[in-house]
Order: C-alpha cells, then structure tokens, then sequence
C-alpha cells in the first residue's frame, strides 16, 4: 500500500560528515532512550505514589503489569502494520500515544485510573520495538544490524539508568505527579524529530549516495503484501520463549530496584535511586558488547548460530551465576555489585536476540521481531504481579528472585534450539 504524500516529500539533506543511516540510527537511539524513561519511571515514583494512593505491593504490581497487555498484543499488530505501512507512519502515532500516557499517569486520582494510563503506554509502546527493527532492516546493511541493536537497546538500558536520578530531581521541584507531564512533553521532541528526518523507502533520500544503497539488504526494503503468520510463528516459537525468559529478569530490573533497595536495604529514596541507577548502567555497557560481539563472531566465523545464539546463551548464564549471592547475602556493596555483573550478562542477550529475527526473515523484519517480543510482553504481564504477590505472601525477596534465578536456566537450553542461520520461506503462493 502506498504511504501517501508523506512519503513524496524529500527529506532535508544530511550535514557533511554524517551519513542519512547514521542520523537514522541516532533518531532511532533517542526513541529508545525517550520510551524506556517513560516506561520505569513508575519504579521511582513507587514509593511517593504508593503512598499517595494508598496501593498495596500486590496492586502496583497489577499497575505495572497492565502495560504488558497491550504492549504484548501490539507486538503482533504493530510489526505487522510496519511491514504493510512503513515505520513513519507508525512510530509517528506511536509516540503521540505514548506522550499523552505519560502525562496522564501524573494526573491519576487512583488505582483505576493508574490502569488505564499503563494501559494506555502500552498500547503506544507495544508497536514501537518492531517497528523500528524494521526500520533498521530498510536503513542498515546486515553487517551492521547487530550493533544497531546493541546500540538502541544501549540507549534504552541508558534510559533506565538515568530515570531514577532524574525523576528524583524533577519531583523536587514539582512531585511525582508533575514529573510525569514532564517527561510526557519531552517526548513530543522525539515525536517531531522523527517525522522530520525519516523516510520509509532510502531511495526517496535525496542525501543517500549509490554506494550505501547499494549495501542495503534488498528484501528488507520490500513492502510485504501479507504476512504468513502461522509458519513464521512456528520459526519464531524458540525465540519467543528465550525471549520470554530474559524479559522475566528484566522486569524484575525495571520495576522493583528502587524498591529492593529502598524497603531491603533502608536506603532514603535519593540513595535508592543512585544504587539502581549504577546497577542499570551494567546494562548498558551489556547491550553495546553484546551486539559489538556478536557482530564480530558473524565476521569471524560466517556462522549465525555461533554470533547469536553463543552470545544469547553465555548472557543468560552470566546472569544466572551473580543473581545467586543477591539471595544468599544481605551485604550492601556485595548485593549491588552482584546486580550489575547480573544485568552486564542479561542484556548481552539484547543485540543477537533482536538480530535475530532479522537473520531469520528480513522481509518479514517487523512481524518477525513482533512475535518474538511477544514473548517479552508475555513476561511483563506476568513478572511485576507474581513478583510482587509473593513479597507480600512471603514478606521478603528471596523467592521472587529464585523464580528469575530458574528462568535464566530455561532461557539458556531454548536458545539451543532457535535456528537464525535458517532463511524463512514464505509458502508460495497459491
């Protein structure tokens, strides 16, 4: 289908010295950044909302996990309107709906209300991920699609680790609730930028030169009439499942380290925010040599199994070996150094995994990259609520962490069957 006038209009020439990929990448980067701040800044507002609220563990929990829903149904939809639509289109309405969230989440009167706000991110994040895989598949050669993603999800994890020190100084001066209108309005910057410079086909850029067309994965700028769902989830299914199982530690992450260290460790929410903070920066510095060395084994050896699924496999174990002393020992500075070793190994996962689907089915990068991170949206549903039900049952962290602690294992033997070095057929057609 054709993508209309917005499509006819020529994008402004890039600046010298900086090719139209690289600024695409660079777009692409901040996306990330923007959606995982507006994602977890809920983690740092806990406490003060919680209060607020009057919200047990159990049903903030409930709150973070409503995201999940539609994040996770968006996955399937969002790739598949990327595929059909092109990436402008989506990530422009994607971004829309994510700033509106945002500020409304601020304006919450309670649980209901909290709900619906979540609710509402995760519609407008749940096609974000694979709609901009897709948008790597079109702008990036395949040598480099795996540092694209290391460098993207670099930028989200920098997201995270920023959060907690920014929403703790934004709710100095305007609480937790005006820290959420904030960040909303800074999100409708992303917005505009990306309906400034991107454009769905490369060779409408008036900036891109033959050479760099000319490494450009030729399927991946196809525009896919339909998408056969059934086979391409059947390839998929591993994936999901790896995926699924490094989400559930990373929800973990991402919703209850302000809290772990706030109720756990009786740090005041300032140093709470600073532990988490330097705990996540260990994902960021995972998500760029995940995807740096998965990149170099394609290079070195020409086997994608070994690029991904290696790197996949030694980053669900890494994170496995460091979260067991977090459940073993009460020691401050053993903990938080334990956490970030754990996060450096679990987000080395991010850069092959997301590089994966790519590998499998590049003209199918969007629906292909949906179906596998359904499996991560299928673990934000489930992680924050069984997460935070079992501190209540339970009244401590052990057992919650032992269930991520299991996972990863799980995570580990699945990645053994997942087959990127096997192109995806389509069924011909009739």
């Amino acid at each position: 289908m054709s993508s209309g006038n917005l499509e006819a209009v020529p994008a402004t020439k890039a600046r010298p010295g900086i090719s139209v990929p690289s600024q695409i990448l660079a777009v692409l980067c901040l996306m990330y950044f923007v959606l995982y701040v507006d994602r977890v800044n809920i983690a740092t507002a806990a406490p003060g909302m919680t209060a607020d609220l009057h919200l047990t563990n159990t049903q903030f929990g409930l709150a973070v996990s409503a995201f999940a829903y539609p994040y996770a149904l968006f996955q399937l939809a969002g790739g598949w309107l990327s595929d059909r639509f092109g990436p402008r289109r989506t990530l422009l309405l994607c971004g829309a709906v994510v700033c509106l969230a945002t500020v409304f989440t601020g304006l919450v009167g309670g649980l209901g209300a909290l709900l619906a706000a979540r609710l509402a991110l995760g519609f407008g994040e749940g096609s974000a991920f694979p709609t901009a895989t897709r948008a790597l598949a079109i702008w990036l050669p395949r040598a480099r699609w795996g540092f694209a993603q290391g460098l993207t999800h670099a930028a989200s994890r920098l997201g995270n680790a920023l959060t907690p020190p920014l929403v703790v100084a934004i709710m100095a001066y305007v609480s937790w609730r005006g820290a959420f209108v904030v960040l909303g309005l800074f999100s409708l910057v992303w917005v505009l930028l990306w309906a400034w410079l991107f454009r769905d086909d490369p060779h409408r850029h008036k900036a891109m030169t033959a050479a760099e067309l000319s490494r450009l994965h030729p399927a991946s700028q196809e525009k896919s009439p339909s998408v056969p769902w059934l086979k391409l989830a059947g390839r998929m299914a591993p994936v999901t499942a790896v995926d699924f199982c490094y989400g559930w530690t990373l929800w973990v992450f991402l919703t209850w380290l302000p809290s772990f260290f706030f109720k756990s460790f009786h740090l005041d929410l300032k140093h709470s925010a600073l532990f988490s903070s330097g705990v996540l920066l260990g994902g960021v510095v995972g998500d760029l040599v995940g995807g740096q060395v998965s990149d170099w084994l394609y290079r070195r050896t020409g086997s994608l199994r070994v690029a991904r699924r290696n790197v996949i496999i030694v980053g669900m174990l890494g994170a496995f070996v460091f979260l067991l002393p977090v459940v073993l020992t009460h020691d401050l500075a053993t903990v938080a150094v334990c956490l970030s070793a754990a996060c450096f190994f679990v987000e080395l996962v991010v850069g092959p995994i997301w590089t994966v689907p790519m590998d499998i089915a590049p003209r199918y990068a969007g629906s292909a990259s949906g179906l596998m991170n359904f499996g991560f949206g299928l673990a934000g549903i489930v992680s924050p609520v069984v997460f935070g039900a079992l501190l209540d049952l339970t009244g401590g962290w052990r057992a919650p962490f032992y269930g991520s602690i299991a996972l990863l294992l799980v995570g580990a033997v699945m990645a053994f069957f997942m087959r990127p070095d096997r192109p995806f057929e389509a069924p011909a057609a009739p």
